[in-house]
This record gives structure tokens, C-alpha cells and sequence, in this order.
């Protein structure tokens, strides 16, 4: 997350060369990755919503962001 972004809730991640968005909400993803990858983007991103959530509030009120966990 990026503390000037706007519109939806959402993060960045990046493998390799390439760079995805992906919103918290619904998780629509901008960008490409390889399949194998793009699931582990979503696993972590479901099993952290809410985290991510007050993350992005965190960012918008200029606040340091909370790390979250890597997917086991």
C-alpha cells in the first residue's frame, strides 16, 4: 500500500518484473502474474481482509501501516 492512493481499498505486489493491484474487497486483480502465483496473492489476501482494511485506513490518515503476516 502506497500512503498517497486513492479509490478503493487495495495493495500492490510484485514478482519478478511483474506488478499487480489487487482491491481488498473484491479482489479484482490489474496486472498479470503466473497462475500459481496470482493464488497465493488471493489465499493471503482472503485470509487477511480485515487486516489489510485497517492497513489502508492506517495509510490514508498518514498513520505507519501494521506488517501482516506472509502466508504459511
Amino acid at each position: 500500500m502506497y500512503y498517497t492512493e486513492h479509490g478503493l481499498p487495495h495493495f500492490h505486489a510484485v514478482y519478478g518484473d511483474r506488478k499487480i493491484s489487487v482491491e481488498v474487497q473484491t479482489g479484482l486483480v490489474r496486472g498479470s502474474f503466473p497462475p500459481r502465483a496470482l493464488q497465493h496473492v488471493r489465499d493471503w489476501a482472503q485470509l487477511h481482509q480485515a487486516e489489510l482494511l485497517a492497513n489502508w485506513e492506517r495509510a490514508r490518515k498518514g498513520r505507519p501501516l501494521e506488517p501482516i503476516d506472509p502466508l504459511e
